[in-house]
């Protein structure tokens, strides 16, 4: 994305948190962790908190639109289910880290969290969004290169400005009051089942940055077990990321504009669209140029659009309509 909408309306109201309207102040029981008095919006000085990272529910969220009175919030919303959110929240949580404090990140269950889902209109996973002056913000569904993620996030702080949302964390007992690098104090959560190896070493190369040790480790992996689709999403959901790395979506933008019948340009944008949850965008973009290609065009074109499928997931109804298109389109 290249610009970060304007803020919609106020999220209260847009949930049911009718459980909270008498709810106890700030800090007693059932508070956001170690929100209180600041995640109150309580003029308490320095905003000390002992962590960049909660986990946001049906039950706390009041506390942390109160707290985006005076810092932004990135909101991840995402499920244990999916592989992409596991690849992808690792990510999120460094790029929130790495502005030392300035902004503070929330994750969110979609699967145990329903009216937030709702409120945030997640309907991919991930869904990232954000909070500022206690309004919502949409920022995009899906996954973006850690770069784009930056860019994004100065966007947002850009936005948090013109709202006078300018504050910052000090973490408590943390290096110079805010960790830099999006792991110190990363919420606590139940122990996973561990991965199969080989979706270990994707996993861990992608959260170094290692996106083409990810791929190869996801291609031994359906080499070892063809059936393994976990796998296969997995590696074509590294592959976009990789595709993206070091791109700019105005850049690609650009290229697409200027070269309407390029598959290559086409394609890149097609990447972006995706990344930034218009999957029906890319959809349409790639199957209204398949015909005037030839036939290498055409097959690096299938090639992709099946890529998108497992990213979107084979069982989304729009990955069913493109199906269904792209079959009249090939025979």
């Amino acid at each position: 994305m290249s610009n970060v909408p304007p803020p919609p309306t106020n999220l209260r109201g847009a949930v049911d948190l009718s459980s909270l309207v008498n709810r106890p102040p700030a800090g007693a029981a059932g508070a956001a962790p170690g929100a209180s008095g600041a995640a109150a919006g309580q003029a308490t000085g320095d905003l000390t908190l002992p962590s960049l990272y909660f986990e946001g529910t049906d039950a706390n969220f009041n506390d942390f639109i109160d707290l985006s009175m005076r810092v932004p919030i990135v909101v991840g919303l995402g499920t244990e289910r999916s592989e992409q959110w596991q690849q992808f929240a690792p990510v999120l949580d460094r790029a929130v880290g790495s502005f030392r404090g300035r902004l503070v990140g929330v994750k969110i269950d979609v699967d145990a969290n329903p009216q937030l889902t709702q409120a945030f209109q997640s309907q991919a996973v991930p869904t990232v969004a954000a909070l500022v002056a206690g309004r919502p913000v949409q920022l995009f569904a899906g996954v973006v290169a850690e770069d784009q993620l930056r860019d994004v996030f100065e966007q947002l702080l850009q936005l948090a400005a013109q709202n006078g949302v300018t504050e910052s964390v000090t973490v408590e007992g943390g290096p110079d009051g805010a960790e830099s690098d999006g792991d110190a104090a990363a919420p606590e959560t139940a122990p996973e089942p561990p991965l199969p190896p080989l979706h270990q070493e994707a996993y861990d190369a992608i959260d170094r940055g290692d996106y083409e040790g990810a791929i190869r480790a996801y291609r031994t992996a359906i080499a070892q077990d063809p059936r393994d689709t976990m796998a296969a999403a997995g590696l074509a959901q590294v592959s976009l990321l990789a595709r993206l790395s070091g791109h700019s979506a105005d850049e690609l933008r650009t290229a697409a504009a200027e070269s309407p019948r390029d598959a290559d340009a086409q394609l890149g944008v097609a990447d972006l669209d995706i990344s930034g949850g218009h999957v029906e965008d890319a959809f349409d973009r790639l199957l209204t140029l398949f015909p005037s290609l030839d036939a290498a065009g055409k097959e690096q074109v299938r090639a992709r659009i099946l890529e998108y499928f497992e990213i979107v997931g084979v069982d989304d109804p729009r990955v069913g309509k493109a199906r269904a298109r792209l079959a009249s389109l090939l025979y």
